[in-house]
């Protein structure tokens, strides 16, 4: 009787390496390794926004209504739920970019109005705030870009004869992934910095 459970189990096994349950394993874990990043880049970007708010605040305290976007923006990406069920649930994945897009939006006129102010940009605070926030965007568009290649390889994965057997037996299912109009939305970190305020026009020659 013991043999043949031990045959049995055996028999299972070899028959779920053969339908690619090995290889769902590694892409799942791949696409959890990779949101990771993602949130832990995200969370680097939150975590800048109250010294940058303030430090502006310092140098621009009557641009309150682009600093409440930023704030609110913030705390708007603070209340959405990340839970390990967040990754196969497309309308939560959707509701947290929103938020997450929300706040690269207000954080882009944050610094557009920052041009205006000579003395914020010199200082060295702003500065290095600025640069944080540059090189944070620059790594959630590598880790945004890694996750949707991994979740892109997982979908492709449980959808091939026969693992897509192995993954309906074992529960494994399509998982959503980062909407964008175009490759290029994934590919390009989000602008943070203007550069100069563009010169006004010449006034028009007089007769």
């Amino acid at each position: 009787m013991k043999f043949l459970r031990a045959a049995a189990t055996l028999l299972v096994v070899l028959l779920l390496s053969g339908c690619g349950y090995n290889a769902i394993q590694r892409e799942d874990e791949s696409v959890k390794a990779a949101w990771s990043e993602v949130l832990n880049q995200y969370q680097r970007r939150a975590d800048l926004v109250p010294n940058l708010v303030n430090t502006v605040k310092g140098y621009a305290q009557h641009e309150e209504r682009v600093l409440t976007e930023v704030t609110n923006a913030r705390a708007k990406v603070g209340s959405v739920q990340v839970t390990p069920e967040l990754l196969n649930d497309p309308e939560a994945l959707a509701k947290f970019q929103a938020a997450q897009g929300q706040l690269s939006g207000a954080l882009s006129r944050l610094m557009v109005v920052s041009e205006n102010y000579p003395q914020l940009k010199a200082d060295g605070s702003f500065r290095d705030l600025q640069a944080q926030l540059e090189g944070t965007e620059n790594r959630i568009t590598v880790a945004r870009n890694r996750y949707v290649a991994s979740v892109q390889s997982y979908n492709t994965l449980i959808r091939s004869f026969p693992n897509n057997l192995t993954a309906k037996v074992m529960g494994y299912k399509i998982k959503p992934n980062f909407s964008v109009e175009n490759e290029k939305a994934i590919s390009t970190a989000p602008t943070v910095d203007f550069g100069s305020t563009p010169a006004a026009p010449a006034p028009a020659a007089t007769r």
